[in-house]
């Protein structure tokens, strides 16, 4: 199961004041580095490294980061769609994620499909990324977070199932992808009110733990 994608950079956090929450400093933004980065589990997302890639910081560890948000990734394509819509540059990093791709299908990827990223480093996507304050304050565009969500292109977050190395040139290759066929966007619009789609996505095995407790809470 091939596929052409590639990492265009590899993007690390630069601290910046927040007034969104009560953290006060927040890692969003992220710029990109020039150099291999190594990537492994994170552990608990209150209590372990909080990010997969060594030497990115989160600081709202309570929303972001752990096990199964441990790195994210969005797809230079759908910069180029809000760059339109938006009107202005979105370099690579200004979403907040970890890996900007290119030739990858990010919010088609199946829920659980896993991608080799150069010669080691293998990653499962878990979820889309949902828009929080911190993200509607570093965009400073009106209503964002109502207008990310309703784009249906939230990105992947991903888990480390084989830890390794990253850098800007990588090759991504889609090695797995589950039959159940339920995409990171089904996720993301069930998570937002589709109901109809809830019954999927609670069927897919490799669901973090704590988004099934959400879906079963919005079926009762």
């Amino acid at each position: 199961m091939n596929s052409d994608g590639k990492v265009l950079s590899v993007n690390l956090a630069v601290p910046e004041a927040s007034t969104a929450k009560s953290v006060g400093v927040t890692g969003i933004n992220k710029r990109p580095v020039e150099h291999s980065v190594a990537v492994r589990a994170p552990g608990p997302k209150t209590t372990g490294l909080h990010s997969g890639l060594v030497g990115d910081q989160i600081f709202d560890i309570k929303h972001h980061g752990g096990d199964d948000q441990a790195v994210y990734a969005y797809a230079r394509e759908d910069y180029d769609w809000w760059q339109e819509r938006l009107d202005r540059d979105l370099p690579g990093g200004i979403f907040g994620e970890n890996l900007t791709t290119m030739g990858v299908d990010v919010n088609g990827a199946v829920i659980g499909e896993t991608w080799r990223i150069g010669r080691d480093l293998i990653l499962q996507t878990t979820f889309g990324r949902v828009p929080c304050a911190t993200f509607q304050a570093k965009m400073a565009e009106p209503h964002w977070v109502k207008t990310f969500t309703q784009a249906n292109r939230p990105g992947a977050y991903l888990r480390v199932i084989t830890p390794g190395e990253v850098r800007a040139g990588d090759q991504v290759e889609v090695i797995d992808r589950p039959a159940h066929g339920v995409t990171i966007a089904d996720g993301f619009r069930a998570y937002h009110g589709d109901r109809d789609l809830i019954p999927a996505v609670l069927a897919v095995d490799e669901l973090p733990d704590d988004l099934k407790e959400f879906f079963r809470s919005r079926l009762s």
